[in-house]
Order: structure tokens, then sequence, then C-alpha cells
């Protein structure tokens, strides 16, 4: 067995057995692993804290030759605050959700566990707004994953000059003398399209440092929605009980 260190965070924690957990790390040196901890659940054990969603840290392993197993960890940031904030805590899910979707093992996820963490950070932040976090999020973590919409040029002929229109079903804008292809072309608001184009193209480091007018959230959360339903195709259980919380909020 390879005794290893990684850096990353817990995007999921389930019970093993009477007293084990397994946990999924999203690490920067392998991808996204599963990992055993064993006596995780035992009130007395080191293990305890470490082993919960959001825990962000340095991870020593045994590495098997099937599987991990969870030695100690080093926290340098439990998000806490979203264990006292259920909405905020929803939100943080869904985003652990839809890194866990996307991640795989072995392959380089550094851009994504960055992404990930500087969005639990600014959620913990009362000065952007969840909403446009999680709209921020989708669309830089489908452009990560190389499934982004093309939003600097016609996707149909590559011009920059044309009014566009964006389209859903064609992957980006599509420019007056193509209009016929895209069916489904919204014109966009500019503050809109800028919007989108900033997320696209900013460091991940830098993402979180504006906030919208109200019209341009929502014409952002439309076209991120029906782009994250069109090509990523998944319903996330946190998600729907964010929406579920979201309206009862608004009911109240």
């Amino acid at each position: 067995m390879n005794r290893i260190t990684l850096t990353g965070i817990v995007i999921a924690s389930a019970p093993i057995g009477e007293y084990d957990r397994r946990v999924v790390l999203l690490t920067r040196e392998r991808g996204k692993i599963s990992a055993f901890a064993r006596g995780a659940r035992k009130p007395n054990s080191a293990l305890v804290g470490v082993t919960s969603p959001f825990t962000f840290g340095t991870f020593e392993v045994y590495e098997g030759r099937t599987s991990y197993t969870l030695m100690s960890a080093s926290v340098s940031n439990y998000f806490e605050e979203l264990r006292m904030d259920i909405e905020g805590a929803y939100y943080g899910f869904y985003f652990l959700e839809l890194a866990n979707y996307y991640a795989r093992e072995a392959n380089d996820e550094t851009e994504l566990l960055k992404l990930l963490y500087q969005t639990l950070r600014a959620l913990v932040n009362p000065n952007v707004p969840n909403r446009l976090i999680r709209h921020i999020y989708e669309l830089k973590a489908v452009s990560v994953n190389g499934e982004g919409p093309q939003v600097f040029s016609c996707i149909c002929c590559g011009d920059t000059q044309r009014e566009k229109v964006f389209s859903v079903k064609r992957g980006g804008l599509v420019c007056s003398a193509c209009g016929g292809r895209a069916s489904d072309g919204k014109k966009l608001l500019p503050s809109t399209l800028y919007t989108l184009q900033f997320i696209i193209a900013t460091p991940v480091e830098k993402l979180y440092t504006f906030v919208v007018k109200e019209e341009v959230l929502e014409e952002l959360a439309k076209v991120v929605g029906e782009y994250m339903e069109r090509y990523v195709g998944k319903r996330f259980k946190s998600l729907d009980i964010l929406e579920t919380v979201g309206a009862q909020g608004m009911e109240g």
C-alpha cells in the first residue's frame, strides 16, 4: 500500500456498515476518488469531523490496489457557515452534486476543484446573491468541462461583427446572416451577453467580483437554465429541494 497526501474537498459522504464512512473526494492530484474512513462514525474518532461534505484540506490516504483508505486530514476550511443557513446549505449541496457529476477519477480536475472552492467561499459572502452565484457556477462548470456555449462569435460562420441571437439548440450565438439555422434564437440584453462572456473568459479567482441588475439576473437564469437542461440533462436532488425551499420562502 502506498501512503499519499491529497489536497481536496469532501463532495459526498455516506455511512457504511456500523461505524465506517465512504467519502468521495475531489482532489487536485487524482481527480475524483472514493475512500473508506474506518471508524469515522464512532464518537471519539479523529475522522468524525473531517468526513463531512464541504470539508476542504489535505487528506492522507492509503492507496490500495482497488481502493483508498482515509487515515487522517488537516482541514483548512469546514465552511461552517453553510451548516447554519438552510438555503445556503442546499445551494452548497447542489454545487457539490454538480461537481460529483462532472469529475472523473485520474482526470486533471484542478480547475473544477478551484471553481468549487471559490464558489463555496462566495456562498458565505453576503455581498453576492445566491442566485447569481448559482448561475455563474453552472456556466463556468460546463465551460470547464468543455461544454460551454460559444458567446464571442457566430457558432455557424465565426462572424464577430453582425447582430446576433442566442440559440440553446445551436450552443451559442448565431448571427443575422445565419439566423435561419436558429429557430429558438433569442436577442439578449447587452449586459446579459457581457455577463456570459465575462463568466466564461474570466479566471476562477476573479469570478465572484460583480453583481447584476434584476432584469439581467432573470435573463441569465433563463438562458443558463435552458442550456443546463439541454446539455447536462440530469436532475439533481439537492436542486429539487433548493427550489422547493425557495418557493416556500417566496410564499412566506
